[in-house]
């Protein structure tokens, strides 16, 4: 089969497309023909060889850790009606989604509907259920002014449908070229953030969902009136937003980060994986997607580190 595969740590054009013998399940899981596998902002903090919350993997290894497609291998112990079967799955860190076949565990599984797409899926599955996780802490409302700053990005475009779906007022920012996007997705408002002086055009908000940081992320806190929340959980750009205690008691602002352990309080992995399949099948998300042939995956590496797409990044065998 064809896989990615990363010899070294570096530069996208690490990433080979290279012939690889197929996996073989092992005890408890399944083997996938993979057709669509999810790229990960993440994945690339892992190529760049940039340590992060857990160990980088040994090389040479195949990134990837969201795949869609069929089983058509079983390991001793695995359920055999899931032979054949359209499934998604979240493999783990770095774990071989970008190839033409992928090794998971049965346990992982999640069994798809004929009405959802396998890009659809990948895009649910990781990024998702980090979106579900994030809006339970976010607690939106309809009386709520919501800035979501990176509008069209994998997150951005679910929080953007979800904030609209409760009836709250929403602010999108994002770049020039996706604002038509932005307000596609519902968003009250559209703005485009890497314009200097940007939030001059943003009245008082409530809440900002924010995953970008730096500059951007610090004009969008400057927005909040008294009593109004702001909910991190990363940073795009390359710094944190920076929040200070005087930000918290001069307008009595609370600030809460939702990912890491806040995302797990009451609830695991799994079952947010299962809420946000749920809202994908039941067509109240729909994530945007962008994709690439398997053997681009460096260029879609690099269009992602540059924010040249919209939406979750899909691999496609």
């Amino acid at each position: 089969m064809r896989a990615i595969r990363q010899h070294e740590f570096g530069p996208a054009e690490n990433l080979r497309h290279e012939e690889v013998p197929d996996p073989e399940p092992g005890p408890g899981q399944v083997r996938i023909a993979v057709s669509a596998a999810g790229v990960h902002l993440v994945d690339t903090a892992i190529r760049r060889g940039e340590p992060g919350p857990f160990p980088l993997p040994e090389l040479p290894m195949t990134p990837g850790r969201e795949v869609a497609g069929v089983v058509t291998a079983l390991g001793e112990g695995a359920d055999p009606r899931r032979l054949g079967r359209r499934v998604v799955a979240h493999l783990g860190q770095a774990s071989g989604g970008y190839a033409e076949q992928a090794v998971a565990d049965a346990a992982s599984l999640h069994g798809l509907p004929d009405h959802v797409s396998d890009d659809a899926a990948v895009a649910m599955v990781g990024t998702g259920r980090t979106a579900v996780g994030v809006l339970r802490v976010a607690r939106l409302t309809e009386d709520d002014v919501v800035l979501v700053t990176s509008a069209a990005g994998g997150l951005g475009a679910l929080f953007v449908q979800a904030a609209k779906a409760v009836g709250a007022t929403v602010v999108g920012a994002a770049s020039t070229a996706k604002l038509d996007l932005v307000r596609e997705l519902g968003a009250d408002q559209a703005v485009d953030y890497t314009r200097p002086g940007w939030a001059g055009d943003v009245g008082e908000v409530t809440a900002v969902l924010d995953g970008v940081g730096g500059d951007a992320g610090r004009a969008a806190l400057e927005l909040l009136g008294v009593g109004g929340r702001v909910v991190l959980f990363g940073w795009s750009s390359g710094a944190p937003t920076r929040v200070e205690t005087a930000d918290l008691y001069r307008r009595g602002l609370t600030a809460s980060v939702a990912v890491g352990p806040r995302l797990l309080k009451g609830t695991s992995l799994r079952e947010l994986e299962e809420r946000s399949l749920e809202l994908l099948a039941e067509q109240r998300l729909t994530p945007l997607t962008t994709t690439f042939p398997l053997r681009d995956a460096a260029r879609a590496h690099t269009a992602l580190e540059a924010r040249a797409t919209t939406g979750k990044v899909v691999l496609k065998p």
